[in-house]
């Protein structure tokens, strides 16, 4: 399986992340289980979670993701097969938030004491904090990574001038530099087109994009507001695509579907592939079924009159 570089990391990562978001939440522990196991065996070893996964739903706290798959990785025994990525800074109920150093400090060994390692491959500042300076962040990120605890940082959710203060502020010091930016991007969310992607393109800093199938309103389950009851995730995120736009594109990806010989979902992410910038997408799957159709996006290439046609529909 071809492997993409996460900026200057060092890191290789498969053409699809999974997305941990949904343990804890719309899939339970032995579930979750049984898609990491299937995951890594299909050649899919990086996950992506956060310390606030999933504290939204009744009765969890946040950490709900990270524990479990702390759980599954000292059950298996398989922390060299996979890569492991995690984010802070958004508030966890009754602890705090921000990227302060007190803060992010002690939110990193919360983290790695849920995930029951002694490293995250990818640590991630989850939410821009405009009161904390870029120098006091970066030089905790510093001290984390020089003791083995972090081995690279990423950037989530930044606006552009943001962003691009922090690379100059690693510029300009020598401190560590983000080397990923995770912005919502996908056929429906396309506005990092316009100066982040070209940035991190420009920085050589990779991209992978979280909500690749918008929550899940790309596969094409989502059609009706009926359908929308059909399970969790399309409540809380994909029924604000099903609008004139959100059903343009469905009916361009069944076309392109069509004549591929594959289903919508697999469009929807080979679409990724070739964008200035991007490295690899962030996606979740709650059964094997849906894990095999990302492991199948992961082959499809599309031609250009594919990639017209979907750009078209989505502009």
């Amino acid at each position: 399986m071809q492997k993409i570089q996460l900026g200057r990391s060092g890191i290789t990562v498969p053409p699809v992340i999974f997305g941990c978001n949904v343990f804890g939440w719309t899939v339970d522990k032995a579930q979750s289980f049984r898609l990491l196991d299937a995951s890594v065996d299909a050649g899919f070893n990086a996950f992506d979670t956060a310390d606030v996964y999933s504290y939204w739903v009744p009765g969890n706290h946040g950490g709900e993701s990270e524990t479990i798959i702390g759980e599954w990785l000292k059950a298996r025994g398989r922390r060299d097969d996979v890569l492991i990525f995690s984010k802070g800074g958004m508030e966890m109920p009754g602890k705090g938030k921000g990227l302060s150093a007190e803060y992010i400090t002690r939110a990193i060994e919360d983290s790695l004491k849920r995930l029951q390692t002694d490293v995250i491959d990818l640590y991630q500042s989850h939410r821009d904090d405009e009161t904390t300076p870029h120098e006091e962040t970066l030089a905790v990120y510093e001290k984390m990574i020089k003791a083995g605890k972090i081995r690279a940082i990423g950037a989530s959710n930044f606006s552009v001038t943001r962003f691009k203060q922090a690379l100059e502020v690693s510029a300009t010091t020598g401190l560590p530099r983000y080397e990923t930016m995770q912005p919502h991007y996908n056929l429906l969310e396309r506005t990092i087109e316009a100066d982040l992607l070209p940035l991190c393109a420009k920085e050589g800093v990779g991209v992978i994009p979280y909500y690749a199938l918008a929550s899940g309103f790309l596969t094409g389950k989502y059609r009706t507001e009926a359908d929308l009851g059909k399970s969790p995730r399309g409540a809380r995120g994909a029924g604000k695509h099903l609008d004139a736009k959100g059903l343009k594109v469905l009916a361009a990806l069944d076309v392109v579907a069509h004549r591929y010989g594959a289903t919508a979902a697999q469009v929807a992410i080979a679409w990724f592939k070739g964008r200035p910038g991007l490295a690899a997408p962030i996606a979740s799957a709650t059964t094997l079924e849906q894990l095999n159709e990302l492991v199948k996006a992961a082959t499809l290439v599309l031609d250009r009159a594919a990639v017209t046609q979907l750009d078209a529909a989505s502009s």
